[in-house]
């Protein structure tokens, strides 16, 4: 089985089954494969074959998640890069993936003409579709692609400044997602919620464990993926079955958005949390509310996607510390180097682990996460933190290095350093700098800055001006000194 089969079979299955319901509203099985198809002959159209890369920039929706489709239908690779990304950080990426095409909504190539984006390789949705538009023969036949063949990549922070791209291959997406829907159970029923961008690992669950199954999945507008009220309204009106998200979205939901305020929303039976901490108060908080509701926190890097699982019990209402990332799943092996201390870093080895990063080396044998994390008596690992300086927020992975780049190429920085202060939703990037010239930088250049070249979740939030940059006797940055004096100055 390969990925771009797992529609087709449902629509086989139950072509008047509701497969995806987005701003563009409600849509069948038989539908969407129908739509697949044309864009499959239109990017084949465009000469669009095996191992090419189809980059696809846009607002969540239907016809992104068609064309991911007709991609791989072809053998080509998707690389999804959310819409909300400047076109600055769309060059980057393009520059590593090389695509043969970028398909982009209308807004998308309308802010990339207007960065002087003139490449005769971007088209939009609706001019994709003419090419297939007056052709009556079928699509071409789908490509036979091998398990280990790459079905997508993924772009990720870096710590040269440059993202990263993590290559996936169809039996590393499957062995997750087949895992997933057999654990929670999901059935043609199941209606399952789409909180995170396509660029996010965790919506791989959210798109394929639906397509497999013939369950429907319903996107969450970019607009509303912090509005609390709204999302908890949608959670009720969609009659969603299985949430999956980070956890700072459901706190919001629970703090400011009414979710505990009522009954339990009467369809849901599950709820997913991954890509960062939970707070113990809310996670008991939640499970005292809804007892009857499943809870599960997964965990992985992008490289791994989900390798662990851990479910949440009665007997956690007297923890204290956070959950568990709980064991290994998804037909993977987690062990800890050093296995016999204390602590140790996180080594993945199974059939999760991606093929390597577009461009580079390809991935051989288990992969350091670079996460910390000890070993229970029960057997389930506890997370204790990253050997590197790559964070999270709202469960978004950043590579610290990657902001400071950004805020160095400003002519009036010397040096910087960038720093997370705070945690959970009132975590804050800071950038402390070293000024270049008489003229102090401002946080408002600052954040032009990152604006222009970086995703959203990474502009800086705060600035402070130093002389310099404080060392540690070998010479290297004083991360905790820095870090000591922000929390200190913070408000």
């Amino acid at each position: 089985m390969r990925l771009h089969q797992l529609l087709t079979d449902s629509a086989r299955r139950s072509p008047e089954a509701l497969a995806l319901h987005g701003p563009e509203g409600p849509i069948s099985y038989r539908e969407l494969d129908q739509l697949a198809d044309r864009y499959t002959t239109a990017l084949a159209r465009r000469g669009v074959g095996a191992g090419d890369r189809v980059v696809v920039w846009s607002r969540k929706g239907l016809h992104p998640v068609a064309v991911m489709q007709a991609a791989l239908r072809l053998g080509a690779l998707y690389v999804p890069v959310t819409g909300t990304n400047p076109p600055a950080r769309l060059t980057l990426i393009t520059e590593s993936a090389a695509p043969a095409l970028v398909v982009a909504d209308e807004d998308c190539e309308r802010r990339a003409r207007e960065a002087g984006w003139a490449a005769a390789d971007l088209l939009n949705f609706a001019d994709l579709l003419l090419l297939a538009d007056g052709d009556a023969s079928a699509p071409p036949p789908p490509y036979a692609a091998l398990p280990d063949e790459p079905a997508y990549i993924l772009y990720t922070s870096g710590s040269t400044g440059m993202p990263k791209g993590v290559c996936i291959s169809h039996r590393a997406a499957l062995a997750f997602v087949q895992w997933a829907a057999e654990e929670l159970d999901i059935g043609p029923g199941d209606r399952l919620s789409n909180h995170a961008p396509f660029n996010f690992d965790l919506s791989v669950f959210d798109l394929y464990a639906a397509f497999l199954t013939g369950a429907s999945v319903h996107l969450v507008p970019e607009e509303l993926a912090y509005a609390p009220s709204q999302l908890v309204r949608f959670i009720h009106e969609r009659e969603i079955t299985v949430w999956y998200s980070v956890p700072s979205a459901i706190s919001l939901m629970m703090r400011e958005g009414g979710l505990l305020d009522d009954a339990p929303p009467p369809a849901l039976r599950a709820c997913v949390f991954a890509g960062e901490p939970f707070a113990p108060h809310h996670v008991r908080t939640l499970r005292q509310a809804w007892p009857k509701v499943r809870m599960l926190n997964w965990y992985g890097p992008t490289e791994t996607n989900v390798c662990t699982s851990y479910e949440v019990t009665d007997a956690d209402l007297e923890r204290e510390a956070p959950v568990p990332i709980g064991r290994a799943c998804s037909g993977d092996t987690v062990l800890l180097d050093p296995e016999d201390a204390a602590e140790g870093e996180v080594v993945v080895a199974g059939p999760t682990v991606m093929l390597g990063y577009w461009g580079q080396e390809p991935q051989r044998g288990s992969y350091r996460t670079g996460d910390l994390a000890r070993r229970d008596e029960a057997g389930n690992l506890h997370y204790v933190g990253r050997r590197d300086h790559m964070v999270k927020i709202r469960g978004h992975r950043i590579e610290l290095g990657e902001v400071e780049a950004v805020v160095s190429s400003l002519d009036t920085v010397a040096d910087a350093a960038v720093l997370v202060v705070g945690s959970g939703l009132a975590a804050r990037l800071h950038a402390v700098v070293v000024p270049a010239t008489d003229r102090r930088p401002s946080l408002l250049a600052v954040k032009r800055r990152c604006a222009e070249r970086l995703p959203h979740y990474m502009i800086v939030d705060a600035l402070t001006v130093r002389e310099d940059l404080p060392r540690t006797p070998n010479g290297k940055l004083d991360r905790r000194l820095l870090l000591a004096e922000a929390e200190a100055a913070r408000p």
